[in-house]
């Protein structure tokens, strides 16, 4: 199975804010190894919890790829 190469484009229509898995995504991470890093503190970029989400900023995950925001 490939996983899905994310262009900028593609990154920045996310908005300003993304769930867990598809910040995952982006970064190569598969969905139970995402919930199990933001569970732990572990994710690569900074990961709030609001209610029972883990919400990421899509301006993190631009600059984790080395994309300007």
């Amino acid at each position: 199975m490939s996983r899905r190469v994310w262009t900028a484009e593609q990154i920045r229509a996310l908005g300003v804010t993304t769930d867990v898995v598809t910040a995952g995504s982006v970064l190569g991470i598969g969905r139970t190894t995402a919930y199990r890093l933001a569970r732990e503190g572990q994710f690569p970029v900074p990961v709030r919890r609001v209610g029972g989400r883990y919400i990421v900023a899509v301006a993190h995950l631009l600059q984790a790829v080395g994309i300007d925001t």
